[in-house]
């Protein structure tokens, strides 16, 4: 039988970092991520864990990192000017393969923007805040459940990948009040970083082992290791090497792309006959399922392929989509982010057609469903190679 509770978005995500094993957080309250702080300050002494609130979100960003590199699984969060803040040094935990949580409460923007509605304007600042190159995991959950789910989600992967994961909510999931069954959290799978199985003298903290990915020793373990944001050899200490430089980027990127298939997670609902799709993630996604229903009732065949990974983007399926489909709409409460991401995926295989809004309201389910049936009553015509 199902164990119902009735939780807040930003509760749900604190709760679930505690199951995940996060044992310290660092952050600066912003609306409208504040109530993940405000919650975890009071679970984290529960649990012999450490809650600090820093001056501001580049100390919190840095702290978290430290506190990563302390052994504990670390996390913190913030919305759209923090996470501008945060950007710098989540590079910085790319470099030095920092395995940290960021979560990303979404509103409107650019600059101090909509600070208590919508958006889902940071989509390609999770790739592209950070200079350099680089391939961060982003997760987009659309329910409170899911949050949960997608919470624990990002730890194990960035445990697993000594990597930052950049968790995307928004206003409305965050905000929102949901049932959540609780059995499914009572024994979930975690995972934890690798440790050294060699001798402090023979540890080198930036060897990669087969994965990619190398081992992991805590401070105050009797390991000693440089940390830096230049590029670094094996030991960790600086190198201009270009071999060596050019093999750091690449493996930095390979050990998150090689399992991109793994990170994947996506929704699709109705898409078995549907001659259009709608892709959309987060709450406008509620907003799409809807919509569906609604012009399926019409006799328009449409389905949802809704992103949990956002990053990697499911770039096969996304291909595969557009082969079956006559069109595609990206509906997003942005100028038109993601789009660009299934653009490339697609590769001109079919139309795709925008729905973009950024004024802090959502884009409603009767909204998407004109969309729809303005592009089906055009003469779109299905090419021979995918009749």
């Amino acid at each position: 039988m199902a164990k119902l509770e009735l939780k807040y978005g930003n509760h749900a995500c604190a709760e679930a970092a505690i199951i995940a094993g996060c044992r310290f957080y660092a952050g600066y309250p912003i609306t409208p991520s504040s109530e993940i702080a405000e919650k975890m300050a009071e679970l984290l002494p529960k649990v012999r864990g450490a809650f600090i609130q820093m001056e501001d979100e580049i100390g919190a960003m840095g702290c978290a990192i430290g506190g990563a590199f302390a052994g504990k699984k670390s996390m913190t969060a913030t919305s759209g000017p923090g996470f501008s803040l945060k950007v710098e040094n989540i590079g910085y935990a790319v470099m030095s393969e920092a395995p940290v949580v960021i979560v990303n409460v979404q509103r409107g923007g650019p600059s101090t923007g909509l600070p208590t509605q919508v958006g889902q304007q940071d989509i390609l600042q999770t790739q592209w805040g950070p200079h350099g190159d680089k391939l961060i995991p982003a997760f987009c959950p659309a329910s409170v459940e899911e949050v949960m789910e997608e919470t624990i989600r990002a730890f194990n992967w960035a445990e697993r990948l000594r990597t930052p994961v950049v968790l995307l909510l928004d206003e409305v999931i965050g905000h929102m009040k949901e049932s959540v069954d609780m059995e499914k959290f009572e024994n979930p799978e975690i995972w934890n970083r690798k440790k050294p199985k060699v001798s402090p003298e023979e540890y080198l903290a930036y060897k990669p082992e087969e994965d990619d990915v190398p081992a992991l020793a805590d401070f105050g373990d009797g390991y000693r290791y440089h940390v830096t944001g230049l590029m670094h050899d094996y030991t960790g200490f600086p190198t201009t090497n270009p071999e060596m430089c050019q093999e750091l980027v690449e493996r930095l990127i390979r050990k998150v792309r090689r399992r991109a298939k793994e990170l994947e997670k996506n929704e699709e609902f109705m898409l078995d006959d549907a001659e259009f799709a709608i892709v959309a993630f987060g709450s406008t996604a509620r907003s799409a399922k809807l919509a569906v229903k609604l012009a399926r009732e019409k006799g328009i065949k449409v389905g949802l392929f809704r992103p949990v990974t956002l990053f990697p983007s499911p770039e096969e399926t996304l291909y595969r989509l557009a082969g079956k489909v006559k069109a595609i709409l990206v509906p997003e409460l942005n100028m038109g982010q993601y789009v660009l991401e299934v653009e490339r995926c697609t590769k001109g295989q079919c139309p795709i057609f925008r729905m973009n809004r950024a004024n802090g309201q959502m884009i409603y389910p009767f909204e998407i469903l004109e969309k729809i049936e303005e592009i089906a009553s055009r003469k779109i015509v299905i090419p021979v190679s995918k009749a």
